[in-house]
């Protein structure tokens, strides 16, 4: 063979210390274990020593897998460079192997899994030994030998397959070694690469080799009856490829392809020692019950095509009458192509080639695919000249007709939740198949590794909300060469809505939540882990919905409320000393699943924490309306008594079905300090708030507020009258569609300036302010229908209210932010998004103030 040719292979209610729980769930189940996994996880690159062999907690080594895997579960060997030695001593069952398999990423080396400590001065030690075991499978590995060792040793074992093995060169002993009487070992789809290829020992019984390549090296087999050879490729350069020795009757050699010249491959040229060019070697005591047909032997070599028993034969008709084999043997140049596969190459036959539609289908041993994981394939334009279907190629890999790949975008999976996608690939081939063609390998973007899938439609569903993508290559060889870069497409999925009836998660004065009975210190943070939510884990809640109450604060300061790991410039709840302030929070849950809370003061404060819902893959949809008023008691029905309640029937204005709606309810006119509720009608007021008031005070806040037959219910905890007014901005359910997408906490409008110099809004005027949402600067996201934001005013020189609506619609005489001169006040609101992605903010006041917008998010139309 031309040394070029292999040049071209690079080697290749809740209770104190609890979180966000509703309802009390038991607790996590314990790591990984024998009995509780069926998959066990190595990652040399990202792994502890005191790792529990999960997926998120892999092993260092494949030995420490190898001590712990039991029988029908699978060793996942993530891509790396493993420097040691592999003894496999547990066996698996028949029924239920144990299988080690190497996560290959496609092409390079950098992405294959490598075993082996490699070749001392005085190493012995091979990279997998495999002795006294039964039923375990091997796949993918490439192998190393260390010294004078074999790369895989199998001693005194059965049932075992070594599939998809890649051999390290030069191994002194033999790329793979079956000995110690083993039984029914089966090597399959492999690359062996320089060396001295593949030894079966003497006392092996029914060894089969299948679907393989040989380059520069061949197969030895030494008294081991019943070893099928089957459908292999080997170019030995010069040297002997099949070599059945000492006393192994009943050997099969069917539907191999034998390059035994040198030369380049598609004109190959005679050995300087042509009898050392032997195609195929059959000894005296080996040719009983031994079979050998629908070969393809390249002649160039000058030498033997066949030495059987004592003779040899270079004519192919001399041999087929002599003996009675070879009937369908051919003799002819096979036309191999060599491929640059990095660590896994192989060859190739050209359309030409007369291994073509040739061999026997029926052959004990057949692989059901070729090297490359693709199916026999009938050429339309070739004559069918073998045996069975009569159309499997001779040699390890199949010739495959022109395809067409079909890539469609990942898209919302018709009548799957809010956050499950379908993602679908096809292949299309004019030529007839017995199996399916290619396979794809994929990452969805909340997996941390690749998998390999046949192509077709594969459905997903992703835990959180948010932009999400899906990556894929597709594959006709295995992945052994590939696209540089994968095709990804994303899109963006929102998440729907499921309220709850308030629950206290947080209150430092009692100390639920975990923190202990004292304030918060200044820039000190309070961390409130999510836990699960009625059932639904914290990894799929993709936001969640809190009233966040400061109390008794020592000095006027902010408290800031966002996902653990995420932004922080942003306010939620604003307040001066001695004042008690409540607002809304709608925050993202992140990668910790945690919520926090900092004190930004130089006082210290108390915090209440009361939880009215969440997001995740099942709830309602949301429409979001033109506010209205729907409840004034300085009009209608007066203000409300002390400790009283009064119930809001909004089934006029909303539809059936609704499950929760968004008011924005304020206080006005109250004669004593107390508390507002809002809860679902029919339901015991719970200890959650809504708004805190003190005397005289006007305050509003966002609720969102489950729905009973159409109806709320407002309480008023307190000994005083006060006035109350409550304006509808949207609903949940009822027929609604948007869904929810995190996106914050982030800054998107500020009039102080970066440097605190810019201008106050005038009295009496609007200002618009563009929304910020995924993929907005390509214009290629889902436009807002309605955003989630805390609205500011700041340094107010007269008193006022602040409005915020839709660009482009009517401006409604409903408020979001009530405030008084020189105090900062801030409100929750959702607001619809109008024309240029733009919502309007009006200062209704005859004062100058400042306006601060923190997006927590926005809704956008349910993905078709």
């Amino acid at each position: 063979m031309n040394r070029s040719v292999l040049a071209r292979f690079a080697l290749v209610p809740l209770t104190v210390g609890a979180g966000l729980v509703v309802p009390a769930v038991p607790a996590a189940a314990a790591p990984a274990s024998v009995a509780a996994t069926t998959e066990w996880y190595v990652d040399s690159a990202n792994c502890s020593n005191n790792g529990d062999g999960s997926a998120s907690s892999p092993f260092c080594t494949v030995s420490r897998a190898a001590d712990v895997v039991q029988p029908g579960q699978t060793v996942l060997v993530r891509p790396g460079d493993y420097r040691e030695s592999v003894v496999i001593t547990r066996s698996g069952t028949e029924g239920a192997p144990i299988t080690f398999r190497a996560v290959n990423g496609p092409g390079r080396s950098t992405t294959v899994v490598k075993v082996g400590k490699r070749r001392g001065a005085n190493g012995s030690e091979s990279a997998f030994t495999l002795r006294g075991v039964h039923d375990v499978v091997l796949d993918g590995f490439l192998a190393f030998g260390d010294g004078t060792a074999e790369a895989v040793l199998v001693d005194g074992s059965s049932r075992i397959t070594l599939d998809r093995l890649v051999t390290s060169e030069y191994d002194a002993r033999g790329a793979v070694r079956i000995t110690g009487a083993s039984a029914d070992v089966t090597v399959s789809r492999g690359a062996f690469r320089p060396g001295s290829g593949l030894v079966v020992d003497p006392g092996v019984r029914g060894a089969l080799v299948t679907a393989s390549t040989f380059t520069q090296s061949g197969i030895t087999v030494r008294d081991a009856p019943g070893t099928k050879i089957v459908g292999n490729t080997l170019e030995t350069d010069c040297a002997l490829a099949v070599d059945v020795t000492g006393t192994s009757p009943g050997v099969s050699i069917r539907n191999n392809i034998l390059e035994t010249a040198t030369g380049p491959l598609s004109d190959a040229v005679a050995c300087e020692v042509p009898s050392e060019a032997t195609a195929i070697a059959v000894s005296a005591g080996s040719v009983a019950q031994t079979v050998a047909d629908y070969n393809l032997i390249e002649p160039a070599s000058g030498g033997p095509l066949y030495r059987w028993s004592a003779a040899e034969y270079t004519s192919l008709p001399e041999f087929v009458a002599a003996t009675g084999q070879g009937a369908h043997d051919i003799a002819a140049t096979p036309w191999l192509r060599s491929t640059d596969a990095y660590d896994r190459p192989y060859y190739e036959i050209a359309p030409n080639s007369p291994a073509v539609d040739s061999a026997d289908a029926t052959a004990e041993g057949v692989s059901r695919t070729d090297l490359l994981d693709n199916p026999h394939t009938d050429d339309p334009a070739k004559t069918n000249t073998g045996t069975g279907s009569g159309y499997h190629d001779r040699g390890a890999v199949e010739a495959q007709g022109p395809v067409t790949v079909k890539e469609l975008p990942i898209r919302r999976k018709a009548g799957g939740t809010h956050l499950d996608v379908t993602a679908e690939l096809s292949i299309t081939t004019a030529w007839t198949t017995d199996g399916p063609l290619g396979k794809v390998s994929r990452n969805w973007s909340d997996e941390s590794n690749r998998r390999v899938l046949p192509l077709g439609s594969e459905d997903h569903r992703f835990p959180r909300a948010g932009r999400v993508c899906e990556a894929h290559q597709v594959s006709l060889n295995d992945f052994r060469q590939f696209r540089e870069t994968p095709t990804t497409t994303c899109l963006v999925l929102g998440a729907a809505y499921t309220p709850v009836s308030p629950k206290r998660v947080l209150d430092t004065r009692a100390g639920i939540g975990g923190y202990p009975t004292v304030p918060i210190p200044p820039n000190q943070a309070v961390t409130l882990p999510i836990n699960p939510l009625n059932g639904v884990p914290e990894k799929d809640v993709s936001a969640v919905v809190l009233n966040v109450t400061a109390t008794q604060p020592t000095s006027a300061g902010f408290l800031q409320v966002y996902p653990e790991g995420g932004p922080t410039n942003s306010s939620s709840v604003n307040f001066v000393a001695g004042e008690t302030v409540p607002n809304l929070a709608t925050v993202a849950v992140l990668k910790t699943s945690a919520v926090v809370i900092v004190n930004k003061s130089s006082g210290t404060v108390h915090v209440v924490a009361d939880l009215q819902g969440y997001y995740s893959a099942s709830g309602s949809g949301f429409r979001s309306v033109a506010p209205s008023r729907v409840l004034d008691t300085r009009s209608v029905g007066g203000s409300f008594a002390p400790n009283t309640g009064r119930t809001v029937d909004l089934s006029g204005r909303i539809p059936s079905g609704v499950t929760a709606v968004v008011l924005n309810v304020t206080v006005t006119e109250p004669t004593t300090n107390g508390v507002l509720t809002v809860h679902p009608y029919g339901t015991a007021v719970p200890t959650a708030s809504n708004l805190n008031f003190v005397a005289g005070q006007t305050i509003p806040n966002l609720v969102m507020v489950p729905v009973v037959n159409g109806k709320v219910s407002i309480q008023n905890v307190s000994s005083g009258r006060t006035h109350v007014v409550a304006d509808l901005s949207g609903w949940f359910g009822g027929g609604a569609t948007d869904v929810f997408v995190p996106y914050g906490p982030r800054r998107i409008h500020d009039s102080r300036g970066a440097a605190g110099e810019g201008w106050p809004q005038a009295p009496f005027t609007s200002s618009g302010v563009p929304v910020s949402y995924l993929d907005s600067l390509n214009k290629t996201g889902p436009v807002p229908t309605a955003v989630v934001a805390n609205l500011t005013v700041t340094a107010p020189t007269r008193a006022g209210v602040l409005t915020a609506h839709p660009n482009g619609s009517v401006q409604p005489t409903a408020s979001n932010v009530n405030y008084v001169a020189g105090e900062t006040a801030s409100n929750h609101a959702i607001v619809g998004v109008g024309e240029g992605e733009n919502i309007v903010l009006f200062n209704n006041s005859s004062g100058y103030t400042h306006l601060i917008v923190d997006q927590a998010g926005y809704f956008i139309a349910a993905a078709s």
